[in-house]
């Protein structure tokens, strides 16, 4: 077993290590069934719900657990691993005849949980990882230590899904019907549908393929593929008073998971629905991705920094390359309150969960164009 330690962070500090802006690549979508796509039918269209304004009297707020004995939740039981990422990589290639090569594949949820384990005092993760053709592969979800989910935090839950159904339409303004917009805090939530992005992008000496939901755009996908594209993240957060520095410390925290989530992905907003203690919808609030950690640092409480945390990732994904150099079964795991994250191999095999049969048959057989190589553009 080996360990990488971070119990001081003075060596993941200064300027951070060099990183290369994400560029989309292809998009897949799960349908109301959780049924995988090659295609984008599930983007979601950002339309701020009607909050803050005159005519919505205090006591008429938005409740966000109307609709709660309804929800249609999404079967998590169910392990999909890296299939659909690999399936959506595989209908790429077979339609460019383009191999996509990268350093490491994986999930935009693995990257984020290591992004902020040097400041998540909380952190507990399991995962799984091999070396498929020179690329290291992660799946797997880091496993939950607790068996039940309690209803009051079930209920949190379903805030969010909530706030992300009254913000979104599944059409551009122009195209919806009054009754489409008017009626969104009577729409039946269900988080089966999902909309996924695909991206390159590059952490230090790593380039990096990530695979990760997006919850809307916020107008439309530009024509030009070099184009940024105007995504946004949806998150909701308890509201507090200015005043309260235990509650504003506890949001900034929660913050460097909203920055790191949306960094990884290119996401260049973060729209924050602040709720009451009982789950009414109070405010919005808009940040640029690009401007929390900056925030953090100049005005905040400090209680994470941006650069560490890249240069945390770009460093530990250094130790994974070096260890990780055959197709068997490694597990990546941290344990809640650890300051070290433990590396164990636990088979010579390669795991089929991992990289797929389908796939591994695709690369082995696929005949790529000569000298053809998917490129996004520095």
């Amino acid at each position: 077993m080996l360990s990488f330690r971070f119990e001081k962070l003075n060596a993941f500090q200064g300027k951070s290590a060099a990183i290369k802006r994400p560029r989309e690549i292809t998009v897949f979508s799960f349908d109301d069934s959780h049924k995988h796509h090659l295609d984008g039918r599930s983007l979601r269209y950002y339309y701020p719900p009607f909050v803050q304004v005159p005519y919505i009297t205090e006591k008429n707020r938005i409740d966000l657990s109307q609709g709660f004995e309804t929800f249609i939740k999404h079967d998590d039981s169910v392990n999909l691993h890296l299939n659909p990422l690999l399936d959506t990589i595989q209908h790429y290639e077979e339609q460019t005849g383009a191999k996509l090569k990268a350093d490491i594949l994986t999930w935009r949820g693995m990257m984020t949980k290591i992004f902020i384990a040097p400041f998540d005092m909380f952190g507990e993760f399991e995962m799984n990882a091999t070396c498929y053709q020179n690329q290291l592969a992660k799946a797997a979800e880091w496993k939950s230590k607790t068996q039940r989910v309690s209803s009051s935090l079930e209920k949190m839950q379903f805030w969010g899904y909530k706030f992300e159904t009254l913000a979104t339409l599944p059409k551009q303004w122009q195209d919806c019907t009054r009754g489409e917009i008017e009626g969104r805090d009577t729409e039946v939530v269900n988080n089966n549908p999902q909309y996924c992005s695909v991206v390159r992008t590059g952490i230090g000496n790593h380039t990096i393929v990530i695979g990760g939901e997006v919850d809307a755009v916020e107008g439309c996908k530009p024509d030009d593929p070099n184009d940024s594209i105007p995504y946004i993240e949806l998150k909701t957060s308890e509201d507090f008073r200015g005043d309260d520095d235990f509650a504003a410390k506890k949001f900034e925290r929660k913050m460097c998971r909203f920055w790191a989530q949306s960094f990884l992905l290119g996401v260049p907003k973060v729209i924050i629905g602040f709720r009451s203690k009982d789950g009414h919808l109070q405010r919005l609030e808009e940040w640029k991705t690009m401007d929390i950690p900056s925030f953090v640092k100049n005005r905040g409480m400090r209680t994470w920094d941006g650069n560490v945390c890249i240069n945390f990732a770009a460093a530990f994904l250094d130790f994974l390359k070096q260890h990780i150099n055959d197709e068997g079964t490694w597990t990546i795991e941290q344990k809640k309150g650890d300051k070290q994250i433990l590396l164990s191999k636990i088979s010579d095999e390669y795991s089929r969960d991992i990289v797929s049969t389908k796939f591994r048959e695709h690369r082995a057989t696929f005949q790529f164009k000569a000298t053809c190589e998917a490129k996004t553009q520095e």
